[in-house]
């Protein structure tokens, strides 16, 4: 059946009430299925109506509807109809579902390191129906019960306090083999994509903070890194809570709060009300850096704001999805930098998420913030981007720069106080701030939520015959306003960059905007638009200015400067401005001397994985490589380097190395250590799938090195590994895997995919590129996340030959595509596309040089 539509979800909506969910699961009946019996007691506004229920199971055993016996085939696709609806209804539905391995549904997981089974419940956009029978959408809130039988010796939780009661023994069950009920405290009125269970043998930490109870879990076998992290985890938590106290006047409403970080996860977290859940990465089996830890800091704080943003007030349906998203994605970098240590967050931020978001927003699938027209939930879930999360929460910024804090927190507690755990849309948000602030909100939403695209700020300053300067503009080519920071840097004589003065302007489009503070002023050597990075939109330098970057950007005190100007730079070559050997040159010159390291992090990633890959020919990218390598090199020899710099630079090192001298230096450091100290889990792996990529590393020797190391994480790491062998065998067992259904769980998929083009004949890799278009859309039919993956993850971005252009275009025309592989095809289509204009650009700049 097609996805829920938004006429369909309004019918629904006006004629169900739902009042009650009560959901049974038996977690006991093997590798394939489970128990899901669920009784679900709703009103319905007009009786004699017919409407559906959504409900995908392996086996539909029973329906009841007030008594009366409902035949189970007449289940169609996920839907069963229920027809003459009493005015309050009592359902009853039996049914086995199917445990997942791709991180849908109630997904099953099997601890390589000593075979113990885990379970968690990812239920996010039009999964629920996967785990129980509902009415799946998100203003159709209720209280849901839940109880479940598991085996004896795990641990359960969920959205409510849960409590196990004395064991009990299936008449079915095989001799001596025990089991315990498990019931939990129903929920406050939420959402069906809220739901959520975690079992298995968990190793739990405990505590509480200000009379709220506090779970941190895990697989056992992560005991180790749960101890070793969990004090940072709760003080984090715990600071989050207090600032969310201060800034909000509903308290957090939801009893518990357990955080649970769970393997194979296809997202960074989820809001589960009461139970929250993360990727286990977050946990770092392998030394992290400092951004890493921070950005865990970020995420904790995001995913508490959806306590109040998403799970107390929900969106009535999914194109006001940034009423969720934008709003947890803003607290979570501010609570960041208010209230932990983590105060340079904002400087991740704008140096990391915020490219994420610039690019999706420059794509031909670029949408509003607030998205209209979202008629379907397929067309819903493709616009969980970098547009609903860094752009909402910079548009957000902008806001709270216009408004004011008072103003806008008195807004939001208002809306919180009308919509208390019930549903709300944009307008009804506007109207809150609005009242509150007395400002035109709905026209400043018009121009800002409600439009697309990135704007460009350019400074226009003309300097008399003396060198100062004689008038000064702010202008912006795009379609809203922005309230930004200018600054006026000097170069002083041992090359240090020093701030003279900063101010603020507000700018409107096609109305350039005077800065008298700058009449009469000496020339700068830097002015730098949107100093603070308060707004959404590129910036463009004079060329002083530029030139001062190019030689003296690591000597800017400020790293949240630097964070803008790297980001400026990155767009220049995206925009085929600056060629990208300009970039390489600028990252040589000045990455050394970076001390932070989530901003080493961000330009060396976007360095290799896009411009050494996509936006250099074939037989530049060697030497490319090679010159970042150099970069982390010295980056290794700076003496006294702190261990997420280290960290870094030693990940800069292993994914560039080339060369045999290079070569032989990672089969050195896997023996020896390297001389900053031994690799870590994660870093091991690198190397070796660096060396297997140049056929040093076989079949065997990546076996060895995995029986060292029975983790999740080195499974992974061996896959990628194997699939980055330059053997016509190696790739045609990788493409087996990834292309037949069931035979790798979603993080092991992405692992191969990630190796797979790193080697190969080039008439092979061709011939994969032909294979990749032809079998691609048949694949994605067996679910988003397969998908996701093969249509990002495994999309031929370095092959920018016209062929390939060819194919991807035609493969984008075909009428077949599923809604997600269509907008995942779409981006990756219009990046290699890019890709091709940089690269003529670049040669015609070098050519010019």
């Amino acid at each position: 059946m097609p996805a829920l539509q938004r006429t369909e979800a309004r019918i629904r909506a006006r004629l169900v009430q739902v009042r009650e969910y009560r959901i049974d699961l038996d977690l006991t009946r093997g590798e394939e299925v489970f128990g899901s019996s669920t009784v679900i007691r709703f009103g319905c506004a007009e009786p004699g109506a017919a409407t559906f229920l959504d409900l995908q199971p392996a086996a539909l055993h029973r329906v009841v509807l007030n008594g009366r016996e409902l035949d189970p085939a007449g289940l169609d696709g996920n839907r069963l109809e229920l027809t003459s609806l009493a005015a309050e209804n009592e359902l009853l539905v039996e049914a086995e579902m199917r445990y997942s391995r791709v991180g849908e549904g109630l997904h099953r997981f099997t601890d390589p390191a000593d075979g113990a089974v885990y379970l968690y419940a990812t239920c996010g956009p039009d999964n629920a129906p996967l785990v129980f029978p509902c009415f799946d959408q998100p203003d159709l809130k209720a209280p849901i019960h839940l109880a479940a039988t598991a085996p004896a010796d795990w641990t359960l939780v969920a959205n409510g306090a849960g409590e196990r009661t004395d064991p009990a023994e299936r008449a079915d069950a095989d001799p001596g083999e025990g089991t315990a009920r498990w019931v939990f405290a129903p929920t406050q009125p939420i959402s069906t994509y809220l739901f959520t269970v975690v079992a298995g043998p968990l190793h739990s930490v405990h505590s509480e903070h200000d009379g709220i109870p506090l779970g941190l879990h895990a697989r056992r076998s992560l005991a180790a890194d749960l101890d070793r992290e969990a004090e940072e985890i709760f003080e984090v938590t715990r600071a989050s809570f207090d600032r969310l106290h201060e800034l909000f006047d509903e308290r957090y409403p939801f009893g518990r709060y357990d955080q649970a970080f769970v393997p194979e996860f296809n997202w960074g977290a989820m809001e589960n009300p009461g139970c929250v859940v993360f990727r286990e990465e977050m946990l770092f089996h392998s030394a992290p850096t400092e951004a890493e830890r921070e950005l865990r800091a970020v995420v904790i704080a995001h995913e508490m704001a959806h306590m109040w943003f998403g799970d107390l007030v929900t969106m009535r349906w999914w194109d006001d999805l940034w009423l969720n998203e934008s709003f947890a994605e803003y607290l979570g970098y501010r609570i960041a930098a208010e209230s932990t240590r983590f105060t340079g967050a904002w400087t991740s931020f704008g140096v990391k998420r915020k490219g994420w978001g610039y690019d999706a927003d420059q794509r031909s699938t670029t949408h509003p913030i607030a998205a209209t027209g979202v008629e379907s939930l397929a067309e819903a879930m493709v616009n969980f981007d970098g547009i609903a999360y860094a752009k909402g929460a910079s548009a957000l910024r902008q806001l709270v720069a216009w408004l004011g804090d008072e103003a806008f927190f008195a807004g939001i507690n208002e809306h919180f106080a009308r919509h208390r755990f019930g549903n709300a849309e944009l307008a009804e948000f506007l109207d809150a701030l609005a009242e509150k602030s007395g400002r035109d909100v709905h026209g400043w939403a018009e121009r800002w939520l409600r439009t697309s695209g990135v704007d460009t700020l350019r400074l226009d300053v003309r300097h008399d015959g003396t060198g100062r300067v004689a008038t000064a503009e702010l202008a912006s080519d795009g379609t809203r306003p922005h309230r930004v920071g200018i600054a006026v840097y000097d170069l002083r004589a041992d090359g240090a960059l020093v701030l003279r003065d900063g101010f603020e302007a507000e700018v409107e489009p096609g109305r350039p905007a005077a800065l008298p503070k700058l009449t009469g002023s000496a020339r700068a050597d830097l002015l730098l638009p949107n100093h603070g990075d308060l707004t959404w939109a590129k910036i463009r330098l004079d060329e002083r200015s530029w030139r001062t970057v190019t030689g003296s950007l690591s000597r800017i005190e400020d790293p949240l400067v630097r964070a803008v100007l790297w980001e400026n730079a990155r767009d220049l070559v995206r925009d085929g401005e600056s060629a990208p050997a300009e970039y390489l040159d600028l990252v040589e010159t000045q990455l050394p001397g970076e001390d932070r390291d989530t901003v080493v992090d961000a330009v060396l990633t976007f360095a290799r994985a896009v411009l050494v890959t996509e936006y250099l020919a074939p037989e530049e990218r060697p030497a490319a490589a090679a010159r970042l390598a150099a970069v982390s090199r010295r980056l290794l020899a700076r003496p006294g380097i702190e261990d997420g710099l280290r960290v870094a630079a030693l990940r800069g090192a292993i994914e560039n190395a080339v060369g045999e001298e290079q070569l032989d230096e990672l089969e050195a450091w896997l023996a020896d250590g390297t001389p900053v100290g031994e690799l870590s889990c994660e870093l091991r792996w690198a190397a070796l799938a660096r060396l297997a990529a140049e056929g040093r590393a076989d079949e065997a020797r990546i076996a060895a090195e995995l029986a060292a190391d029975p983790s999740s994480s080195a499974r992974q790491g061996a896959a990628r590994a194997g699939a980055a062998r330059p053997e016509p065998e190696a790739k045609a067992a990788a493409w087996r895997q990834l292309f037949t259904e069931g035979a790798l769980s979603n993080h092991l998929m992405t692992a191969v995919a990630q190796g797979f083009w790193q080697s190969g004949a080039d008439e092979l890799r061709q011939e994969y590129v032909r294979r990749y278009f032809a079998e691609l859309p048949e694949a994605a039919q067996r679910g988003a996340t397969v998908a996701r993956v093969l249509g990002r993850v495994l999309f031929p971005a370095g092959h920018t030959e016209p062929e390939t252009v060819r194919l991807a275009e035609e493969c984008l025309g075909r009428e077949d595509l599923t809604p997600s592989l269509r907008r995942v095809l779409g981006d990756q289509v219009d990046d290699l596309l890019r890709a091709v204009r940089v690269r003529l650009s670049g040669s015609a700049r070098l050519r010019a040089r």
